[in-house]
């Protein structure tokens, strides 16, 4: 894509010198100016192992295990069989986080998925990856998580009344406002914050396990006679346990999406995927055999929010503190999110698929600023018109789809490109698995779905004619050309963002 009307940092460009000589607002410039105005103006490394981790939990725990379980345990018919889900979904969603960890060692660029694909595939293939990404699933599943951080913020305010729709929404919209601007101002708050929230959740979790576990200790076994006896469940509704349960893992992938950004990534990226893998798998299980403790199966499946049903039973008045942990775990998944897709739309603009704008780094701040906020004016609109559930049931399956086609992906460039530097590298079987299991998943959405997922299918096929309309197709008019151009220098002006140093 061209460049030539972009505004580079140079000094002899006079727009930008003479904005630069300005001293900075002082209530806009909050950093420490020395190191942001000197060096590069590129994206730092600032994920360390530590923050990598926060990451990845961080965005895994969302408001599921808190709220409801229970779709694992209905599908799967028996308390046993559901603990046995939990376990073997955490195992084969290590499977996926390793083999993105080998594509994350070998492929040093941000993106996740779009990258992968890319590399592996070509633009085409990318390119509808991204466009599904960028139409509906990351605005809707923004919005979603976030409607949860605003109902639980306010269940303890209303209690015993219900929540008002349009507090909800309002509370909802300030929530990701808040994210944005986070995300927008300083990638050191964002990660600072996701550690703290990182740890919050961790802390509400073993809230649940610790007096789980000793109940079990007192001898409350009773909801664990006769574990594996199935309840008229068919065999056949097992595959949606595991895809229910996968579901919950979701979210492991997200630190690939920020790979420039990580300090010694060959060290890190794999590091800290398999400490976060085995922190979630031990600590879902534990609260899922925590919550059985007190909560007898047909009470669980009854249940809006399992561990309110917990901490009533449990632990009385605490029990209007869950609400307020769950918010929070929400919000730290809304950061973590908006954290990572934000870079994938950044690489995309720096390989051309999307406006130049995107891949411009903060003068000062050194944030994608363009890329974090662009998915905001959807998102509110998607929040307070769109049937945002039903958009997600449309399009969830592209996920699983387009992650499995991605460690395809991996096996393929062991053959195509057998000389290509891995540091990291899984035996063959562990993609094959995962990627088996990714189509599994596509394929149960089509068959117990067939109608939803085959409209979210056809969504996604709008990408090809978008791919040569937007990006083949050279031929554009001047008149749109000169438009392109004059948003791009206005956006750039307005948000004092600038091409990255290489």
């Amino acid at each position: 894509m061209m460049r030539k009307t972009v505004f580079s940092p140079q000094p002899q460009d006079p727009m930008i010198s003479e904005r630069d000589s300005e001293p900075p607002h002082p209530q806009v410039d909050k950093e420490p100016q020395g190191a942001a105005v000197s060096g590069k103006v590129e994206l730092k490394k600032k994920v360390t192992l530590l923050r990598g981790t926060s990451i990845i939990i961080g965005s895994i725990i969302g408001a599921g295990i808190f709220i409801s379980p229970k779709g694992v345990l209905k599908n799967s018919g028996s308390v046993g069989m559901s603990l046995v889900v939990w376990v073997t979904c955490g195992v084969l969603s290590l499977f996926g986080a390793l083999s993105y960890a080998e594509l994350g060692t070998c492929i040093k660029k941000s993106g996740g998925h779009y990258t992968y694909i890319l590399e592996a595939f070509g633009p085409q293939m990318a390119f509808m990856q991204l466009w599904a990404d960028m139409i509906a699933i990351r605005p809707a599943g923004l919005a979603v998580i976030a409607l949860a951080f605003g109902r639980y913020i306010l269940e303890p305010i209303f209690m015993p009344c219900q929540v008002p729709e349009v507090a909800i929404k309002l509370t909802t919209a300030m929530g990701i406002t808040a994210v944005m601007y986070i995300n927008s101002m300083s990638v050191s708050w964002t990660a600072r914050l996701q550690i703290v929230l990182t740890f919050i959740k961790l802390l509400a979790m073993l809230l649940i396990a610790i007096p789980g576990m000793y109940q079990l200790v007192q001898g409350e076994t009773k909801n664990f006679q006769n574990a594996f006896q199935v309840d008229a469940v068919q065999v056949s509704s097992l595959p949606l346990a595991f895809y229910s349960g996968m579901y919950a893992y979701a979210g492991w992938f997200y630190l690939n999406f920020v790979t420039e950004e990580v300090d010694n990534p060959e060290r890190t990226v794999p590091l800290a995927i398999c400490i976060s893998m085995v922190i979630v798998t031990v600590w879902y299980t534990l609260t899922n055999m925590a919550y059985y403790t007190v909560i007898s199966a047909h009470e669980l499946l009854a249940s809006r929010a399992v561990a309110v049903t917990f901490a009533e039973k449990l632990m009385g008045n605490f029990s209007l503190a869950v609400p307020l942990f769950v918010s929070l775990s929400c919000f730290g998944s809304m950061n973590g999110c908006l954290f990572a897709f934000s870079r994938m739309f950044y690489v995309a603009s720096r390989e051309g698929h999307l406006p130049e704008v995107l891949s411009m780094v903060h003068i000062r701040r050194h944030t994608p600023i363009a890329a974090v906020i662009v998915l905001y004016p959807v998102t509110l609109l998607i929040l307070f018109l769109g049937d945002i559930y039903s958009l997600l049931n449309f399009l969830s399956f592209q996920r699983w789809l387009f992650i499995g086609v991605a460690v395809v992906g991996l096996i393929y460039m062991r053959y195509t490109r057998p000389d290509m530097p891995r540091p990291f590298k899984v035996p063959i079987f562990i993609p094959a698995v995962f990627s088996f299991t990714c189509f599994f998943m596509v394929f149960l959405s089509l068959y117990s779905d067939p109608v939803n997922t085959g409209i979210g299918f056809a969504i996604s096929l709008t990408g090809v004619p978008a791919y040569y309309i937007f990006i083949v197709f050279d031929s554009k008019p001047k008149w749109l050309l000169r438009l392109t151009d004059f948003v791009n220098r206005s956006l750039q002006i307005v948000l004092e963002v600038v091409p990255a140093e290489n």
